[in-house]
């Protein structure tokens, strides 16, 4: 059954967002991916790339906590996430590229080493373990964001991904 898989699917996606792993998303993981990132790529809080990228976060967590957080406690639980967030923007895949935009266009901007706009595939690689993403898995991801095979992962590439990601059931 489709809607079970996408279910379980979705809850594995939960993690992704929990960086703690104390069982719900709140605020405090959207900074703690922002300050990972920056640390990574050696980027200070207080630079205006450093800046951009905490209010991109902070526009991500508005953003879900917006579409999920259901009892408003400013935390979303695995089954606000799966039964909210996922339920709601798989119907409206472009909502949650839009929320994501912000933060994700930031995190670019950090791994866009020679300011073209786009991020090297080692450079997501990076980026991809700072959330979290497995070596492995984070390699084969970032190939794949690589559509015209030219050794880099554009805004587009990226934000349509993601997207994908968490609202396709397949």
């Amino acid at each position: 059954m489709v809607s079970s898989e996408y279910e379980r699917r979705s809850a594995a996606r939960f993690a992704t967002f929990d960086q703690d792993g104390n069982g719900y998303i709140d605020r405090e993981d959207f900074s703690a991916a922002a300050k990972a990132l920056l640390a990574e790529f050696g980027i200070a809080a207080r630079s205006d790339k450093g800046q951009a990228l905490y209010g991109g976060a902070e526009a991500f967590w508005q953003g879900m906590a917006g579409i999920a957080d259901r009892d408003g406690d400013q935390r979303i639980t695995r089954e606000e996430f799966v039964n909210g967030a996922v339920k709601r923007l798989r119907d409206n895949p472009d909502r949650f590229a839009e929320i994501a935009r912000p933060f994700l266009h930031a995190a670019l901007d950090l791994a866009d080493s020679d300011g073209d706009g786009a991020a090297t595939v080692a450079d997501t690689v990076r980026v991809l373990g700072c959330l979290g993403v497995q070596p492995d898995v984070a390699r084969a991801a970032a190939a794949t964001l690589d559509t015209d095979g030219n050794g880099k992962v554009a805004e587009d590439e990226i934000i349509t991904a993601f997207a994908r990601y968490f609202t396709v059931p397949e």
